[in-house]
């Protein structure tokens, strides 16, 4: 049994996955628990204010712990850096793009917003990065589900939204994208793009069985991007965005940490052994250390 959220989104992943174990195990049939996380259903707040990423996970963890579902499907990005006691990430997929985008009826480019043009978004790294390079938009949160956030650009709620694109292009909405936002541009959140697979730290028969979905490339980029933001404390509350890329033994794996109106943002590289992700992770936290994000730790959480 697969627990995952109710969203047209997640349900698409969850049927990928599933689909992709029905390949490799014809003989066992695979359902699907459609549940509503709080992070759903409350929609009239930031995810910063409510308690962060893990909103989106819990009641999946709690339907693993009491037997209802064996595995639970997420979107890396939405898993907390920390995993509650007695889980664990059994496989990560490949990814698809991980970019973020532009999605606009207007506008093709960010460059060609005019000043006061209304901008959605529902993280703080985008924001942050927006506020950076396009200091004279106006930038509103916008919650909700994909279809959701797109009906809204739709009604004339904002002239642009920016998402990320690999949303938009597993639920056949590619076309919808007006610009693709390169990593210098607005670089991706940890995970951004693959798909976790969560079960019981018990499960090791689980694990087994599911390593075969995994894509070992894709999993040592989301490890190391990971390792950044639980090495710098990361939460929906911190503007942080890490991303790494596997060339051949090597990981490139950039980061940056940032105020929320993008005033400062800190920008750092680091380079290590494809085998070694967590230890590059936790590396590159410390240079963006070295460069001043502690006084944006400590300005955020009030220390």
């Amino acid at each position: 049994m697969i627990a995952t959220r109710e969203s047209r989104l997640a349900q698409w992943q969850a049927h990928f996955v599933r689909d992709a174990l029905a390949r490799l195990y014809p003989s066992c049939r695979v359902e699907i628990l459609g549940m509503t996380t709080r992070g759903d259903r409350v929609l009239d707040g930031s995810l910063a204010k409510m308690g962060g990423k893990g909103l989106f996970v819990k009641e999946l963890e709690a339907a693993l712990a009491d037997g209802r579902a064996d595995i639970a499907v997420h979107s890396a990005k939405d898993v907390p850096m920390e995993l509650a006691d007695g889980f664990r990430l059994a496989s990560i997929l490949a990814r698809e793009d991980p970019r973020d985008c532009l999605v606009s009826p207007r506008y093709a480019r960010l460059q060609e917003l005019p000043d006061g043009a209304i901008v959605g978004t529902s993280s703080l790294r985008r924001e942050a990065q927006l506020r950076e390079r396009h200091p004279k938009i106006e930038i509103r949160p916008l919650r909700g589900n994909i279809d959701t956030r797109v009906a809204k650009l739709d009604h004339g709620d904002f002239d642009a939204i920016v998402l990320a694109s690999a949303g938009l292009k597993r639920l056949g909405l590619g076309s919808r994208i007006r610009a693709m936002l390169e990593p210098e541009e607005s670089l991706p959140a940890p995970g951004q793009g693959a798909l976790a697979i969560e079960c019981s730290g018990e499960r090791s028969d689980l694990a087994d069985w599911l390593a075969p979905l995994g894509d070992a490339a894709t999993a040592a980029c989301v490890r190391a991007e990971r390792a950044v933001s639980r090495s710098l404390s990361g939460s929906c509350q911190l503007p942080l965005g890490a991303f790494a890329e596997a060339r051949g033994g090597e990981l490139v794996l950039r980061g940056l940490v940032a105020t929320a109106d993008g005033a400062r943002v800190i920008r750092a590289e680091a380079r290590g052994d494809v085998r070694q992700p967590e230890a590059l992770g936790e590396r590159l936290a410390q240079a963006l250390r070295a460069k001043g994000a502690d006084a944006i730790l400590a300005a955020i959480h009030g220390g």
